[in-house]
């Protein structure tokens, strides 16, 4: 069944599970979800959840995005994120009315999910760190360290080279990561691993499409 939540990353820390194993999680906070519309193949050609997380105040929003959450009954919402699965899927979420809050007991340890974040921004960085090519000799007197090395004809075809430039700051998502533990009462998931993104940073926990074996 088709599933998908908003969260923001804690951090990581590390459980044992009921074997005793040291099990390595991230902890994401998911609480404050709810639906803001519902998509349809009739109203808007395709199958969606609108899903907002994080109230914040009045004062900060426009007045269009205020009216769009009025109709939901709710506060303007910090991140607001379409969940969208194809339309023969059982879809969990489009049984969850307008204005409802949607809760991370949807979601069950041991299910597989697929986590979407923003990487963290490295800034601009060279072909060594971004493309993780080899470097040249550091013996002294050899003038090539860690420049890029030759790369052919290059006019009027950059596009697609492996070149330096601004690295990091991209979406990212992981797939077939394991929820751990679902932890209803501090609105928590405990997901095995890390997820993309630093701390405090914006995810999207929707169910995996590749399962594993």
């Amino acid at each position: 069944m088709a599933k998908g939540i908003l969260g923001r990353k804690l951090g990581m820390t590390q459980i044992f599970d009921e074997n005793g194993v040291l099990v390595p999680v991230t902890v994401i906070d998911v609480a404050d979800n709810v639906v803001l519309q519902q998509k349809t193949v009739e109203t808007d050609g395709y199958v969606a959840t609108q899903i907002g997380f994080e109230s914040k105040r009045e004062s900060l929003s426009n007045r269009p995005a205020t009216g769009h959450v009025k109709k939901a009954g709710t506060a303007p919402k910090r991140f607001i994120k379409e969940i969208r699965f194809k339309e023969e899927l059982n879809n969990e979420l489009a049984m969850i009315e307008v204005g409802k809050d949607v809760a991370p007991d949807m979601f069950t340890a041991g299910e597989a999910v697929d986590v979407t974040g923003t990487s963290k921004g490295k800034g601009f960085e060279g072909n060594i760190k971004r493309h993780n090519q080899h470097r040249g000799p550091m013996t002294h007197g050899s003038r090539y360290h860690r420049g890029p090395g030759s790369m052919g004809a290059v006019k009027g075809k950059l596009k697609g080279k492996n070149l330096p430039g601004h690295m990091g700051a991209e979406q990212v998502t992981i797939q077939n990561l394991k929820i751990v533990t679902v932890d209803t009462e501090n609105q928590l998931l405990l997901i095995s691993g890390s997820v993309p993104g630093p701390n405090k940073g914006l995810v999207v926990v929707r169910s995996t499409v590749k399962h594993g074996k």
